[in-house]
């Protein structure tokens, strides 16, 4: 049974040996993966982890958290990032929530990206925090790739799923939304259809409860943080809340993955 990560950062310098984790991954049945840049210091190694393994789909974007430390040149670098090897552009967004981040400058920025995506019809990889109605409004009204695009770890009202969707959005579900105080997100996807459905893990973030945890990992500083080889039991979870059986649950799944993804533009 083969297992699609929609998003992580296996870049993240808390993994100390990536080797290692990428083939627990793949004996855990993890057949692809898309790593996701934040910043132009993430893009360098994002492009080298893929290259280094075939399970990596690469995807480079500016995250808003990361914003401040734009070059003068940061457009032109994601561009040449994106010609030289088949990649998604991402993560990208607004974000609302974060004490002390500044929202000026978030949505030209996002928007800037979204329609280079549209343009070379690339996936997109989307972050929202506390900003879903202004995010529908752009996404409405701004050009976005004719393949659709993510709604990484969708924390969004249930009663948009449907009108983001029409839009082309796919929505994502990580493991910590197993959580049980995280009842509102799982209500919320679902309404999602299940031919919009995509499984992430957010490594190293977003753990798993502590019982589902088959892969324990931690940090240089003795702190938990997330392998990507959880996704197995992120799929079951799923499966169990879909009432499907496993098998099926996750062909549905690869079959979106890769129609966003991998699919020929």
């Amino acid at each position: 049974m083969q297992f699609y990560d929609a998003h992580n950062h296996l870049q993240d310098e808390r993994f100390t040996n990536r080797v290692q984790i990428v083939e627990a991954a793949a004996c855990a049945g993890v057949a692809r993966m898309v790593v996701n840049g934040a910043c132009e210091e993430d893009w360098p190694p994002v492009r080298e982890l893929a290259r280094q393994f075939p399970q990596v789909l690469p995807s480079f974007g500016y995250h808003p958290w990361y914003l401040h430390e734009r070059t003068a040149n940061w457009q032109r670098t994601l561009i040449e990032f994106l010609e030289k090897v088949p990649s998604a552009v991402g993560e990208i967004g607004l974000d609302r929530w974060k004490p002390g981040l500044p929202y000026e400058g978030q949505e030209d920025a996002f928007v800037w990206q979204l329609r280079l995506a549209a343009e070379r019809n690339l996936p997109v990889s989307i972050h929202c925090l506390q900003a879903w109605g202004r995010m529908h409004e752009l996404l409405r009204e701004s050009p976005r790739p004719a393949r659709g695009f993510l709604l990484h770890s969708y924390g969004g009202p249930r009663e948009m799923v449907a009108v983001l969707a029409a839009l082309g959005a796919y929505f994502s579900f990580p493991g910590y939304f197993m959580h049980e105080r995280k009842a509102r997100q799982r209500e919320a996807f679902a309404a999602v259809p299940l031919d919009r459905l995509l499984i992430e893990t957010d490594a190293p973030d977003q753990l798993l409860p502590d019982e589902t945890n088959r892969f324990p990992l931690q940090d240089a500083n003795g702190r938990a943080i997330n392998h990507p080889a959880n996704l197995a039991a992120i799929y079951e979870f799923m499966a169990r809340e879909r009432e499907m059986p496993l098998g099926e649950f996750a062909k549905r799944i690869g079959e979106n993955f890769r129609r966003l993804f991998e699919s020929q533009s």
